[in-house]
């Protein structure tokens, strides 16, 4: 294994690989630079030489590490099946809580909404006593008006009482 390893590296490393392992490798420009020498049969075999030893390499490395293939694939599917598991989780809290949502917001904006009807209510009796109050004390004034000098006191009074 060790071995093939190393045929690998040593067969990266020759100068017709060299090109591919470059960060800026064009297959045009290689294309044309192989066709422009005239080495096309000689690049192909070295490609298919270079193909045929990655694929030994793979099957070895495959071959070497299956247990911790195997292994990373079983654990890979039961970290789905725990995937699996807590969206349904999250799929039933989210459940609940739009459940307990409704339970809560519903009332808590029927309380809101009576609020401020009392509030309202509470300002239009306290408006409605007022103008009884005043109601009531313009007719006991007209009364004091039409009683005459002897009343004017109490009209004086009552006028005092509606000014505030």
């Amino acid at each position: 294994m060790e071995a093939t390893g190393e045929s690998v590296k040593s067969l990266l490393s020759e100068d017709c690989y060299a090109d591919f392992l470059k960060e800026d490798f064009d297959v045009k420009t290689y294309t044309a630079q192989a066709i422009h020498h005239a080495v096309i049969a000689e690049q192909l075999a070295k490609l298919a030489e270079g193909i045929s030893q990655l694929d030994k390499e793979l099957h070895s490395q495959v071959v070497a590490r299956h247990e911790d293939l195997l292994a990373q694939a079983t654990g890979i599917e039961s970290l789905e099946g725990v995937l699996q598991m807590m969206q349904t989780r999250i799929a039933a809290l989210q459940s609940a809580v739009d459940r307990i949502r409704t339970k809560i917001v519903d009332p808590y904006n029927k309380i809101v909404a009576r609020t401020a009807q009392l509030a309202r209510l509470q300002v239009a009796c306290d408006l409605l006593r007022r103008i009884i109050r005043i109601l009531y004390l313009s007719k006991r004034l007209q009364g004091q008006l039409q009683g005459g000098s002897r009343e004017i006191t109490k009209a004086a009074q009552s006028l005092n009482e509606l000014g505030e």
